[in-house]
C-alpha cells in the first residue's frame, strides 16, 4: 500500500496500527482492541442483543452487623464522645443509612427501623421542655439507656475482634502431617524369664483373691433314712442312739437322719428311751402286741 493512503487512514482519525499489528497484517488493515475475551476469543464489537438489567450493577455500602454497630461507627467517626451524643446529627445520619438500604432491601432495613425509632424518641424527649416535677425530682438522661448498650456492644465486638486475631487452625496455620513407614518383619520386645516368672505370680495372687466357693446341691430322702433306721433296728434289740449316726459324715445327712427319726417316733414305730437323767439315750423298734 502507498505511503499516501497510509496517511490518509491516519488523517480520518483510525488508530495507527502497531509495529507488532502490521508485522502480523501485512494488508495493512485497521487493528481494532478487543474489548473482552469470551472463552478464549476476544469480542470486538458489543452484541446488539445484549441487555443489562437495571440492578446488575449494585454499589455496596459498609458492612454493618446491626443497628448498634452502625450507630457506634457514626460515633466514632466523627470522634463524638459517647457520654455526650448529639441526638439531632446522629439520628439524621442514621435515617440516612437506613433510607439507603431500604431501596435496596427491605427486609434488613426493617432490622434498623427499630433503632431508629428508638433515636427518634431519645431526640424527641430531650427537645421537650421539662416540667416543673422534673426539676424537683432529678429525671435521668434519656440517652443513658443507649449509651450503656453501646459500650457493652464494643467491649464485646473487641473481645470479638481479639480472640478473632488469634491463630486457628486451617486459617493461619496447618497441622503437618509426616507419613512414618514401618517395616514389613515386626520387632518383637526381649522378655526375661525372671519378669515372665513375676507375671504369673501375679496371676495366680489375683486368681485366689477371685474364687468362688460353689455349694453343690444333694438330694436326700427322709423316707430312704427311715427305711434305713428300722432295718438297723430289727437286728438289734436296743441301738444306742449316737450309734446310728454311724458312717454319716456330711451334716445335710446327719440333719436327714435324726429327721427321719423323730417321723418313726413321731409315727410309733420306734420307741426312744433313757432309764435315768444323764444316762445313755437308747432307740428300739416300738413293741406291738400279737
Amino acid at each position: 500500500m502507498a505511503p499516501g493512503q497510509a496517511a490518509g487512514h491516519a488523517d480520518d482519525g483510525e488508530p495507527a496500527p502497531r509495529d507488532g499489528a502490521a508485522a502480523s497484517n501485512p494488508a495493512g488493515d485497521p487493528v481494532v482492541d478487543a474489548i473482552a475475551r469470551l472463552y478464549g476469543e476476544p469480542l470486538l464489537h458489543l452484541p446488539t442483543d445484549l441487555y443489562i438489567p437495571p440492578d446488575a450493577l449494585e454499589i455496596f455500602l459498609d458492612a454493618f452487623e446491626g443497628p448498634l454497630d452502625l450507630l457506634l461507627y457514626l460515633i466514632r467517626k466523627q470522634n463524638f464522645n459517647i457520654l455526650d451524643i448529639p441526638m439531632a446529627q446522629v439520628t439524621l445520619q442514621y435515617l440516612e443509612y437506613v433510607e439507603q438500604i431500604r431501596k435496596s432491601n427491605l427486609e434488613l432495613a426493617a432490622e434498623y427501623l427499630l433503632m431508629a425509632a428508638m433515636l427518634i424518641e431519645i431526640k424527641s424527649r430531650m427537645l421537650l421542655p421539662r416540667r416543673q416535677d422534673d426539676l424537683i425530682e432529678e429525671v435521668g438522661d434519656p440517652r443513658a439507656e443507649l449509651v450503656r448498650r453501646l459500650l457493652e456492644y464494643e467491649q464485646i465486638k473487641l473481645a470479638a475482634r481479639q480472640l478473632g486475631a488469634l491463630p486457628q487452625l486451617d486459617r493461619d496455620f496447618v497441622r503437618p502431617s509426616l507419613p512414618v513407614e514401618q517395616g514389613v518383619t515386626p520387632i518383637w520386645p526381649h522378655v526375661d524369664p525372671h519378669d515372665l516368672q513375676r507375671a504369673w505370680m501375679d496371676v495366680l495372687r489375683r486368681a485366689k483373691l477371685t474364687q468362688h466357693h460353689r455349694i453343690g446341691r444333694e438330694e436326700l430322702s427322709v423316707r430312704e433314712h427311715m427305711s434305713a433306721i428300722l432295718r438297723t433296728l430289727q437286728s438289734a434289740r436296743f441301738v444306742e442312739f449316737s450309734e446310728l449316726f454311724a458312717g454319716q459324715d456330711s451334716r445335710p445327712v446327719i440333719v436327714v437322719h435324726f429327721v427321719a427319726m423323730l417321723e418313726l417316733a413321731k409315727e410309733t414305730l420306734i420307741e426312744i428311751t433313757q432309764a435315768e437323767p444323764f444316762a445313755p439315750i437308747y432307740v428300739r423298734l416300738a413293741y406291738s402286741p400279737a
